[in-house]
């Protein structure tokens, strides 16, 4: 067994059926690791019972604990222990921080002010568009955007962060070492540059169901307040937000069309008690921080009043809606509003929904 000083924090992690209550217990009872393996079995089991003090004795570790070590080795590669003094002091707060986490990145992320930002992954245009540009004002304003690297509004958000100075942390539910999904792969390569990706599941660990609520405890944990950009009712999203309350977390929902299903859970957030938010601004002064920096200019120029641009923007109102019903509300021809609305979709203010649908961005 490696004589690293990471090797006995290592070597408990990796117990089989040793989960990470019992492992805390251990350390209050005992201390450091290596005081541990050095009480005995009898004293051990006077803990955790007999036959997981006998696998804590007799199991061999040694080749997941060099991997690990050889992984820390690598320029970029962190492993924090709890009782590390880098170790994020929001998460001595939570009530089962982690015993290790796996950081690929800056690990003093993990313990600057922080905002988490999440929501679903089937996200529509608008909620990823809202979802990038609250994380760049958050991050101009000093915050760090926590999320948990998902496809929809996790990639917008982090993408958003990566776009400030406050950067941004990915909280994954695989081992540092995997990536998932691969469709961010690139996004993932950015954030271990610019930002940090930490896991508290050993290298290798494939992306297991139950891994996610975990990794979703340490997004709560780690920010002062979690902003959820869309969610349905049944969502992953709901229970971070639920932790981040049971923290002691403040909790923000941006508002959507009642007809969405994505907006049913920020609704339902807001009926629960969760602060409306319709700019960045609003979570900065409920958490009394200076504003975002004024964004700069170059928002697209209206279309001339009146003109056939303006009317089919106007009807396309803010919640999506068919060709059919645009015919309708604008007199226009199909043509001609084929045709516009392929300029509309260039320029970047239309975007195509499944089913044919169309959201105005």
């Amino acid at each position: 067994m490696s004589r690293h000083p990471l090797a006995a924090w290592l070597r408990l992690t990796l117990t089989p059926g040793l989960g990470p209550a019992a492992q805390r217990q251990l350390l209050a009872a005992f201390g450091l690791p290596e005081r541990i393996y050095a009480a005995g079995q009898p004293a051990l089991a006077a803990v955790v019972g007999t036959a997981a003090a006998r696998t804590l004795l007799e199991h061999d570790a040694s080749a997941a604990v060099d991997l690990a070590v050889d992984w820390a080795a690598q320029p970029g590669n962190t492993i924090l222990t709890l009782g590390d003094a880098a170790y994020p002091p929001a998460l001595l707060e939570i009530p089962d921080p982690p015993v290790l986490l796996y950081v690929k990145g800056d690990p003093a992320l993990l313990a600057r002010a922080s905002i988490a930002v999440v929501g679903a992954r089937s996200a529509t245009p608008q909620g990823e568009a809202n979802a990038e540009a609250f994380a760049t004002a958050l991050s101009q304003a000093g915050l760090t955007i926590v999320s948990g690297l998902a496809l929809g509004i996790d990639g917008a958000a982090h993408r958003g962060g990566l776009a400030g100075p406050g950067s941004t942390v990915a909280v994954i539910g695989t081992g540092a070492d995997r990536i998932y999904p691969a469709r961010n792969a690139a996004l993932a390569r950015r954030i271990a540059e610019a930002g940090a990706i930490v896991s508290e599941f050993p290298l290798g660990t494939a992306p297991l169901a139950h891994n996610f609520p975990r990794r979703n405890r340490l997004i709560a944990g780690l920010a002062r307040g979690v902003l959820v950009v869309e969610a349905a009712l049944k969502s992953g999203s709901l229970i971070t937000a639920r932790l981040a309350t049971d923290c002691g977390r403040e909790v923000f929902a941006i508002p959507g069309s009642i007809h969405s299903p994505v907006a049913r859970g920020c609704h339902q957030l807001i009926r629960d008690g969760a602060k409306l938010v319709e700019a960045a601004g609003d979570i900065l002064e409920e958490l009394r921080l200076a504003p975002p920096a004024p964004a700069p200019a170059g928002d697209p120029a209206p279309f001339p009043a009146g003109g056939d641009e303006a009317r089919v923007v106007d009807a396309l109102g803010h919640d999506p809606v068919d060709v059919d019903t645009l015919v309708h509300r604008t007199s226009l021809t199909p043509e001609a509003l084929y045709a516009i609305l392929l300029t509309l979709e260039l320029d970047g203010r239309v975007s195509r929904l499944p089913g044919g649908r169309l959201q105005r961005l």
